[in-house]
C-alpha cells in the first residue's frame, strides 16, 4: 500500500504578521515557517503509523513551493517519510495547488492520499476535496479516526451534532483533523539522515489560477481592560451596557 501526504508550509502562529506593497502580500522577512500542524500531526502521523502496523510500505510526501520550503519537507522526512517531492511553483490559490498536486499522482497512482482538513493559514479547506475531483477519486473529509480493513478504509468523521462511520474503497482522498493520531517528535537519527536525503523537484506545466488575493487585512488592535472592584456591581452594570454594549 503505497500512500501520498500532503504536506504544506505555513507561518508559526507566534509569528507577528506585517503586510507590504499597500496590504496585496505578507513580508516574509522573520517570518518562522512550519508544516502545517493539520497535515503533520494528524495525516503525516497517521500514515507512518499505518506504516509501522505493516499496512502501508511507502509514505511519499509531496509539496508545492519553490526552495525555500524545503526546510519544511525535509522536517517531515525526518519524521518517518520515504520520498519528498516538491512541485517548484508558487500557488495561494487551492485549485492551482491541487492541480500540480494530481498532475504527479495521476501518474504514480497511490492507494490512500492523505491531507489536513485545511492549513491555518488561509483555512479555506478545499484542496483535498479538489484534488479527489481531479483524480476521479471518492473523498471524505474531517476524519478523527481512520483504520483500513482489506482494500477499503473505515473513518470516522465528525458531523454537525454527532459523529459518523464511513467505509470505503480505495483508493480514496482523506482529510485529518484532531482524533487521527498524536503529534510526534522527529528523533535525531531522522534529523540527520533528512539533511542529505534527495529531493524530487518537479517542474509543472502551466495552469492558470481561478482565484487571486486582493488585499490582507488585519485585526484590529486589542483594546485595554478596565478594572472595576468586585464590590462597585453598579459601576460594572453600566459599563456593560454603555461601553461594551453586551446588555
Amino acid at each position: 500500500m503505497k500512500i501520498l501526504v500532503c504536506i504544506s508550509q505555513v507561518p508559526d502562529t507566534s509569528t507577528k504578521i506585517v503586510l507590504k506593497n499597500n496590504n496585496t502580500s505578507v513580508n516574509s522577512d522573520g517570518v518562522t515557517w512550519v508544516i502545517n500542524p493539520y497535515d503533520e500531526w494528524y495525516a503525516l502521523i497517521r500514515a507512518i503509523e499505518l506504516k509501522e502496523s505493516g499496512i502501508a510500505t511507502e509514505i511519499h510526501l509531496i509539496t508545492v513551493g519553490k526552495a525555500d520550503v524545503e526546510p519544511v519537507i525535509r522536517k517531515a522526512l525526518a519524521l518517518g517519510g520515504d520520498e519528498a517531492i516538491r512541485i517548484d511553483a508558487e500557488s495561494n490559490d487551492p485549485y492551482e495547488t491541487a492541480h500540480y498536486i494530481a498532475e504527479y499522482a495521476a501518474g504514480v497512482g497511490y492507494d490512500l492520499i492523505l491531507c489536513g482538513k485545511e492549513s491555518i493559514d488561509y483555512n479555506n479547506g478545499t484542496t483535498g476535496a479538489m484534488l479527489a475531483e481531479l483524480l476521479d477519486l471518492d473523498y471524505i473529509g474531517f476524519a478523527t479516526g481512520i483504520s483500513i480493513e482489506a482494500n477499503a478504509a473505515v473513518i470516522n468523521r465528525e458531523i454537525e451534532g454527532g459523529e459518523e462511520t464511513d467505509a470505503c474503497n480505495l483508493p480514496l482522498v482523506i482529510s485529518c483533523q484532531k482524533g487521527v493520531a498524536e503529534a510526534r517528535i522527529p528523533n535525531m537519527r531522522g534529523i540527520m539522515a533528512a539533511r542529505t536525503r534527495p529531493l524530487k523537484v518537479i517542474t509543472p506545466s502551466g495552469i492558470t489560477a481561478v482565484t487571486e488575493i486582493l488585499s490582507y487585512e488585519l485585526p484590529p488592535a486589542k483594546a485595554g481592560i478596565k478594572l472595576v472592584s468586585p464590590d462597585d456591581m453598579d459601576e460594572l452594570v453600566e459599563l456593560l451596557h454603555t461601553e461594551a454594549k453586551v446588555i
